[in-house]
C-alpha cells in the first residue's frame, strides 16, 4: 500500500470548510466552533494570516488543575524544583479570555500537495492534531486530522488488493 500512500495528497482528504476564529474571539465562541465542526482544533485568522489555532487540549487545559512549582530555599537562594511545563505558560491557558491568549502558536502546518505519509509523519513526530492545510502562498485551504487520515487507511486497507486508490479523493474523505 506505500505505492498508493506515496500518491495520496493531502488535498484528496483534508477537510475544505474550516471554521476559523479571530485572535479576539472569545472562549465561548471558540468552544463553540470546535463542538460544531467536530473538529479537534480551530485555525485562528489574523488580518488573512494564520496566526495560531485552538485545540481541544488547549480548550480542556483551562478546566485542569495548575500545579504551583515548589519553591525549596538553598543557602541564599530560591530554586524552582519543578521539572514539568513552565509555570507561566499553564497559567496563561488557565487564564486565557480569548482565542489570541489560548492559542498554540507558531503553528505547524503542511503544503496541500503534501502526502499522506507526509502528514501522518508530521502529526506523529511533533504530537499535532489537527494540521491546517496551506497552499504555496501560505494560504489556509484546509485542514487534516487524524480523524480523516484514519478514515482514508480504514478505505485503504479494506480495499482489495490491487484496487489501487479507488474511492480516494472522491469528496468523501
Amino acid at each position: 500500500m506505500t505505492d498508493v500512500n506515496d500518491r495520496l495528497t493531502v488535498a484528496q482528504i483534508m477537510r475544505p470548510d474550516v471554521p476559523v476564529a479571530s485572535p479576539a474571539d472569545s472562549i465561548a465562541t471558540v468552544a463553540r466552533l470546535l463542538a460544531e465542526s467536530a473538529l479537534p482544533g480551530i485555525p485562528v485568522i489574523d488580518d488573512g494570516t494564520l496566526v495560531g489555532i485552538v485545540t481541544e487540549t488547549d480548550l480542556v487545559f483551562r478546566e485542569a488543575d495548575v500545579s504551583v512549582p515548589t519553591v525549596v530555599p538553598f543557602l541564599d537562594a530560591m530554586f524552582v524544583a519543578d521539572a514539568g511545563t513552565p509555570f507561566e505558560e499553564d497559567l496563561r491557558r488557565v487564564l486565557a479570555l480569548t482565542a489570541g491568549q489560548l492559542m498554540t502558536s507558531p503553528v505547524y502546518t503542511i503544503r496541500h500537495s503534501a502526502t499522506l505519509n507526509q502528514v501522518a509523519t508530521l502529526m506523529i513526530e511533533r504530537r499535532v492534531n489537527p494540521v491546517p492545510v496551506v497552499d504555496e502562498g501560505n494560504t489556509l485551504v484546509g485542514i487534516v486530522s487524524r480523524a480523516d487520515l484514519v478514515r482514508v487507511i480504514a478505505r485503504l486497507e479494506a480495499a482489495p488488493r490491487g484496487a489501487g486508490d479507488r474511492g480516494i479523493g472522491d469528496g468523501t474523505a
